[in-house]
């Protein structure tokens, strides 16, 4: 069974503290777990490229 994986790191996302969203740009879902959030660490949505926090 797959779980779902962080943008960011590619770590496996818990069920708290992690997030998901549309890109700004596509809707494609982003996801970011507790640490890459918490860092500001950048991520890239994989499908139109946008570049975010």
């Amino acid at each position: 069974m797959a779980r779902d994986r962080c943008t960011s790191c590619n770590a496996t996302l818990a069920d708290e503290g992690s997030t998901r969203f549309p890109c700004p740009v596509c809707a494609h879902e982003i996801n970011r777990c507790y640490r890459c959030r918490e860092q500001s660490i950048g991520y890239t949505c994989p499908v139109c490229g946008f570049q975010g926090p």
